[in-house]
């Protein structure tokens, strides 16, 4: 009888610390999801929030807007109009911003979207006249980055950016050889003579290719206009300036396709007089960066097929 009472108090008293232990490691896993949970919030705050624009240097302390133009431009990417006009509406419109600045690290893109832009920089600039716009080029400002960049009261480049590059392109391919060697028949219906333009399956058609010919000529010709009005004066025109060569930083300022030599930095403190810079550049969050990837990638893939039109 002794023997039974023993054994159950000792099957009772396992089970008691079996259930404080299980207690103690149900305590600690809730504090290390809990942890985890802020460590990820505290991440996501540290990413995307804009800590310099929300803890300013100071009540009415002047500064030096930023807004970023990276990559190719166009309508599903980084660079899109959308999302640049509306930083730099935001940077013109804040009552502590001194002057604003487009850095640019662009091959070019889309022209309507580079037209969008400089129409709303044009606005902008005569809406608060007393804000100096300026541009610093990184790496390359060609094409549409400087179709853009033209809208600037001065540029900014590195003695080694790539400069120019101001003409049109049409790129496609075309598959009849190919589709020949492997007896492949293209079947073509269309209402309307010209509706399959430039198809890349059927041989290229002379009267559709002076048609686009004249396309891109006359969008050419409003790139001249637009960096002509922009440069002015400065601009040293060759017969070779708008052919879509491109040139050194050092040689576009003996062009006149630029100003000077300049950083962020150092316009911000020596030409803008407020060093203390804020980005002002919209930022998207991890969904509409996923989005835009996916949308730019199967349009590139689609470019591979179907003709484009760009200022690049």
């Amino acid at each position: 009888m002794a023997d039974d009472l023993n054994w159950e108090r000792k099957v009772l008293e396992k089970v008691a610390l079996e259930a404080l232990s299980e207690q103690r490691r149900s305590r600690r896993w809730g504090i290390f999801f809990k942890l985890l949970g802020f460590a990820y919030v505290t991440a996501l705050l540290v990413t995307f929030v804009d800590w310099e624009a929300v803890h300013p240097d100071g009540e009415g302390a002047k500064h030096t807007a930023l807004v970023e133009m990276q990559g190719v431009i166009q309508a599903k990417g980084d660079a899109n109009a959308e999302d640049i006009v509306s930083s730099l509406q935001s940077a013109f419109a804040d009552q502590g911003t001194a002057g604003v600045v487009l850095r640019i690290n662009s091959p070019g893109g889309s022209p309507v979207q580079a037209g969008m832009i400089t129409d709303e920089i044009r606005r902008l600039r005569a809406k608060h006249a007393e804000i100096p716009f300026y541009v610093v080029v990184e790496d390359v400002c060609a094409s549409g980055g400087y179709y853009v960049a033209s809208a600037a009261d001065k540029i900014f480049v590195d003695k080694a950016s790539i400069i120019g590059s101001i003409g049109v392109l049409m790129d496609g391919f075309g598959f009849t050889g190919s589709m020949d060697k492997l007896g492949v028949e293209r079947r073509l219906l269309t209402a309307g003579e010209n509706k399959g333009f430039l198809d890349p399956f059927s041989p290229q058609n002379e009267r559709h290719k002076i048609h686009a010919q004249a396309m891109l000529d006359d969008i050419h010709l409003q790139f001249i206009e637009v960096v002509r009005k922009g440069r002015g004066d400065r601009l040293k025109e060759t017969p070779e300036m708008f052919s879509g060569l491109m040139w050194t930083g050092a040689k576009s300022i003996e062009l006149g396709l630029a100003d000077g030599f300049g950083t962020v930095e150092s316009v911000a403190r020596d030409v803008i007089k407020a060093e203390s810079v804020t980005d002002f550049t919209v930022k998207p969050n991890l969904a509409e960066k996923f989005a835009r990837r996916f949308g730019a990638e199967t349009a590139a893939a689609l470019g591979n097929f179907f003709t484009r039109v760009s200022v690049r």
